[in-house]
């Protein structure tokens, strides 16, 4: 992924400027990560938190920590929201011991990981949540699992099943599929999925 940090390190600012806050997020989003916060119990992690918008967003909730690889954004996060921890840390390797958190908000945060690769971070997300423990993700919708030319690096649309079958290895199983198509936007999706027992 350093590739992809670096692409994101030289775009900071106007990352930031564009999508760093809630507001400028789409109500659908907010609605859902917020019905998914309310149910999740125990610790939450934003992983790949960007600019921080949604880790203070869920800090009445249970969010207490932003990690991202981007020293820029956690500088902003830092700065932009006093009283919530945020570390320079790899979604691959969490600072957290086993089976210690309750939920993990992963938005978007695993577009840029190959589908040979996504693996990796999916079996850290198991690692360090409880049983029980919920994850939200966020991707790029599609009818095939493809890769795109992004804005900041090569990304991947996937195809909700083929994202349930990782998932499903990994040791979850999905609860909702969500998605959503607008005119002049790339198709989204989201899955809440909870680790087994």
């Amino acid at each position: 992924m350093t590739r992809t940090t670096a692409a994101y390190t030289n775009r900071a600012t106007e990352y930031v400027e564009a999508l760093g806050s809630v507001g400028a997020m789409h109500e659908a989003d907010r609605r859902l990560i917020e019905m998914w916060g309310a149910a999740a119990s125990g610790r939450l992690i934003d992983a790949g938190c960007g600019p921080g918008h949604w880790t203070q967003h869920l800090a009445e909730r249970g969010a207490d920590r932003g990690i991202d690889l981007v020293p820029e954004f956690i500088d902003h996060a830092r700065a932009t929201h006093p009283g919530i921890r945020f570390d320079v840390e790899s979604i691959e390797s969490m600072d957290e011991p086993d089976a210690a958190i309750g939920g993990i908000l992963v938005w978007f945060s695993t577009i840029h990981h190959e589908p040979s690769d996504i693996a990796v971070p999916l079996a850290e997300f198991a690692r360090v949540l409880r049983p029980g423990g919920s994850l939200l993700l966020g991707y790029f919708d599609a009818d095939e699992t493809e890769a795109f030319d992004h804005a900041i690096a090569r990304a991947y649309r996937w195809k909700a099943t083929d994202l349930e079958r990782v998932l499903g290895v990994a040791g979850f199983e999905v609860i909702e599929i969500h998605r959503r198509a607008e005119p002049g936007a790339r198709p989204v999706g989201a899955l809440i999925a909870e680790l087994r027992n």
